[in-house]
């Protein structure tokens, strides 16, 4: 199987300044990684060089099918679809209910059955255990609940990965772990990869994976630890 990651001598440069460089990242189907690092080290820049956001100025790379050098602007909806992005702040649409929220994007990404795009957003927010707020508005949900929301949201086009930007970073240490839990469970049932970029060591310790660190503008591996049950976290 191919990897749904690699990245191979990679520089990444934002504003003509090298954020990172030699960069060289594979990760394969259904595989769990954190992306640790101090703030402003260049993990939000990864995640951003993946989804499109910032070109890769040097080196090889492709995410899914996609390769990052031969990437246009017409194809960066493309690659978004394959994609589920969950995000710190949640960034849900303030002005709609949570199914209106999912509905959405799910017309954005090319769906055009309602009856079909209602079905698959009740099966998501089944999934991540709201399906009762539904017709909920967003500001009525709690900080866990509108995480949970926008996992489903990622969750949408049956991604084969998730990035995933510091998502307990907005949340007490009860919820991050739950938030947790669900990642994990979701990588397992789902058959995703998720690249989890995080300051959260207690929740890399309690649950042990592949750690990528961002240091000295460029990335290295100090864990292959990737066999773990969630259900069972390590005391």
């Amino acid at each position: 199987m191919d990897p749904v990651i690699e990245i191979k001598s990679g520089e990444i440069r934002q504003n003509k300044v090298v954020v990172l460089k030699d960069v060289n990242v594979t990760i394969g189907e259904n595989e769990f990684v954190y992306l640790i690092g101090k703030t402003g080290s260049g993990k939000s820049s990864l995640l951003k060089t993946l989804y499109g956001e910032l070109r890769l100025s040097e080196g090889t790379g492709h995410v899914d099918e996609f390769d990052l050098n031969k990437l246009r602007k017409r194809d960066i909806p493309n690659l978004r679809r394959k994609l589920g992005i969950v995000f710190q702040d949640f960034q849900l649409l303030t002005d709609r209910s949570v199914l209106d929220n999912l509905m959405f994007v799910m017309g954005a990404s090319g769906w055009k059955d309602k009856k079909l795009m209602r079905q698959r957003a009740k099966e998501v927010l089944q999934l991540v255990g709201v399906e009762t707020k539904i017709n909920v508005m967003p500001h009525a949900l709690s900080g866990g609940e509108q995480q949970r929301v926008a996992i489903a949201r990622a969750l949408l086009n049956r991604p084969s990965l998730i990035l995933a930007d510091e998502p307990t970073g907005n949340l007490d240490p009860e919820t991050s772990e739950e938030i947790m839990r669900l990642l994990i469970a979701i990588a397992k049932e789902e058959r995703s990869s998720i690249l989890m970029a995080t300051h959260d060591m207690s929740m890399v310790e309690k649950y042990p994976g592949r750690i990528l660190r961002v240091e000295d503008q460029t990335i290295k591996e100090i864990n292959t630890m990737n066999s773990f049950d969630p259900m069972n976290p390590i005391d």
